[in-house]
């Protein structure tokens, strides 16, 4: 088999355009890389911040998609871990030092000397083919479908890793913010820790859901009484929110030593209260996506534990129509987009 010499993908050619066949020479492939046959994307909302460059990283023509699955096609003369033929997906990270002590824990989401992102200067999922460092991807288990694997790979890892890293006991009182494409899988990966979950959403009919994606209990966001009611007792909370939210109100939810860990990137700016957060042992902390170490536990989790995304299936053909979709809040939870070829 020849090496691919062009690829055909669908591209932001300047910044908030709409996506746009377009074909690019990829890179060579390096020693340790690999090539994709690009089967499935998940669509993200970063893939849209990034269309719009709104955290100003972008680089055009952009082709996005950092929830990759595919199979491998080619190898590079190093790589030793994967073979023609293997179902493997790529999430946010493409690379990182890998020698620093956070590399070396497996904590390459916080590499000291910074990772590479799929997608910053670099052509992602959007295309037939995708090409990367084979360490970065990741054996889907057979256990999980094509489809269901590919939100996994951002949204399953943004919420599991902190969900892994702050779920001490059985019985932790966990309380979900924003019930979409994050927070319904944080509600299910955390009913399958042990947790007592209360999911949060300003949505009232998304009630019945998230008591079936293992939610316990619903509150209304609005609903002050109940705000009220419900106030002081989670041990930890995630907030899955790209909107901005009432902080004090999220805090005033924590009981004494609890957690508030914010996933979701609202443009907005957090105040803290110092005499609760002081007094109450309280703690605000971010997470971002995860390491190598988390990414492999937290596939081999939601295999086992047969976690899957609630998901809307679309041609890549149609990835104008799913990124409105999806800006527009309307996509419930997560979409996948197929490919064409």
């Amino acid at each position: 088999m020849t090496l691919t010499d062009k690829f055909q993908g669908y591209a932001a050619l300047k910044q908030g355009e709409k996506l746009q066949q377009w074909e690019y020479e990829p890179a060579k492939l390096g020693r340790q890389d690999i090539e994709i046959q690009v089967t499935h994307n998940g669509l993200c909302h970063t893939d849209i911040h990034m269309r719009d460059n709104d955290w100003n990283v972008s680089k055009f023509p952009l082709v996005a998609g950092h929830e990759v699955v595919g199979k491998v096609t080619q190898i590079g003369e190093d790589v030793t871990s994967l073979t023609i033929g293997d179902r493997v997906g790529f999430g946010w990270i493409r690379n990182s030092c890998r020698t620093c002590d956070a590399c070396l824990r497996g904590e390459e989401n916080v590499c000291q000397k910074g990772y590479t992102g799929l997608i910053i200067g670099n052509h992602g999922g959007f295309a037939n083919c995708l090409r990367a460092p084979a360490d970065f991807a990741y054996k889907i288990p057979d256990a999980l479908d094509s489809a269901s694997a590919a939100p996994l790979l951002c949204a399953g890892i943004t919420v599991y890793s902190p969900l892994r890293t702050y779920i001490k006991h059985p019985g932790i009182k966990v309380g979900v913010i924003g019930i979409g494409g994050l927070g319904h899988l944080a509600i299910k990966f955390a009913r399958a820790m042990g947790a007592e979950v209360t999911a949060f959403s300003t949505s009232p009919d998304k009630e019945e859901e998230a008591k079936a994606f293992g939610a316990h209990h619903f509150c209304s966001w609005n609903n002050a009484e109940e705000i009220v009611q419900i106030g002081g007792k989670q041990d930890l909370i995630i907030s899955t929110s790209s909107s901005a939210i009432d902080w004090d109100k999220c805090f005033n939810l924590l009981a004494n030593n609890g957690v508030f860990c914010i996933v979701g990137l609202p443009v907005s700016t957090l105040n803290i209260p110092l005499l609760p957060l002081v007094f109450g042992q309280k703690a605000i902390v971010g997470s971002v996506v995860g390491g190598r170490r988390f990414m492999k536990e937290m596939l081999a989790f939601a295999a086992v534990n047969q976690i899957k995304p609630m998901i809307e299936i679309m041609p890549l053909s149609d990835i104008n129509a799913a990124m409105d979709k999806v800006a527009a809040n309307k996509a419930r939870y997560r979409i996948v987009l197929v490919s064409d070829n």
